[in-house]
């Protein structure tokens, strides 16, 4: 089998199962470990897959920059964002992370709402202008790929507040990986700003599901709930549950 023809087979696995064992394939294709090695380092470089120890899982399509994300699952935000915003009482003070979920939370928060919005994303600050909300900005370096504030000032920062809720976002919910991110620095901000609230919900539309990215933020024993439109039967959804999740679905219950 050529390498073009094992790559395929390897996606269609990825997408059908949720993660491929290099092991069990190559005794499969009668190949040698090395070989699926080197197809699952290739398909990482590419940033089709996400290498782990002994094999691979599914890369998050919400690593692409800002801008791209916009188009990426919009409706399925739309309704995470919505279920979101009914966990949002008047008088609340909650930290709303970067992205474009929670800018889609924004959209769907009445105006006349009053609550206190904690945030390291001048997006979220900006579309918040014509808010009741109070709005406090946490400042840092602005890391431009994400649009939020990241670094050891944003960090130190972030540990000077305190909230009721944090809604957070991620680029990949697995069973196997947790909740993951691209980069290390968002991680670091994602995990500060949960040490500072007294819930934390997760905002995971059906693009993150099931996927992975290279760095993980938070177990899900850490978290309150995870928002999703994705179906309870789906069989992802019954794999995050068995390793402990706790789902909440957008339209429905737990």
């Amino acid at each position: 089998m050529l390498s073009a023809a094992r790559k395929d087979l390897i996606l269609d696995r990825l997408r059908r199962d949720g993660r491929v064992v290099a092991k069990e394939l190559a005794t499969e294709l009668g190949l040698s470990e090395d070989s699926i090695r080197r197809d699952l380092r290739e398909l990482d470089f590419q940033g089709l897959a996400v290498r782990v120890y002994g094999g691979a899982l599914p890369a998050s399509p919400a690593v692409v920059d800002y801008a791209s994300r916009t188009a990426v699952a919009p409706d399925s935000k739309r309704r995470v964002a919505a279920a979101a915003v009914e966990l949002i009482d008047p008088g609340a003070t909650v930290i709303l992370d970067g992205g474009t979920t929670t800018l889609a939370m924004v959209a769907a928060l009445p105006r006349s709402l009053a609550c206190t919005i904690i945030t390291h994303s001048p997006t979220v600050a900006a579309a918040l202008l014509d808010h009741a909300a109070e709005v406090y900005l946490i400042g840092g370096q602005l890391f431009k790929h994400s649009a939020v504030a990241c670094g050891a000032a944003a960090v130190e920062a972030a540990n000077s507040v305190s909230a009721d809720a944090f809604f957070l976002g991620v680029t990949g919910v697995h069973p196997t990986a947790g909740l993951t991110t691209g980069h290390p620095d968002e991680a670091a901000m994602k995990r500060a700003l949960a040490s500072r609230a007294a819930d934390t919900y997760v905002l995971a539309s059906t693009d993150k599901i099931g996927t992975a990215s290279r760095f993980g933020v938070l177990p899900f024993d850490a978290t309150t709930g995870i928002i999703t439109d994705t179906p309870a039967d789906d069989p992802m959804s019954r794999e995050l549950v068995a390793a402990g999740a706790v789902l909440l679905h957008a339209g429905g219950g737990v």
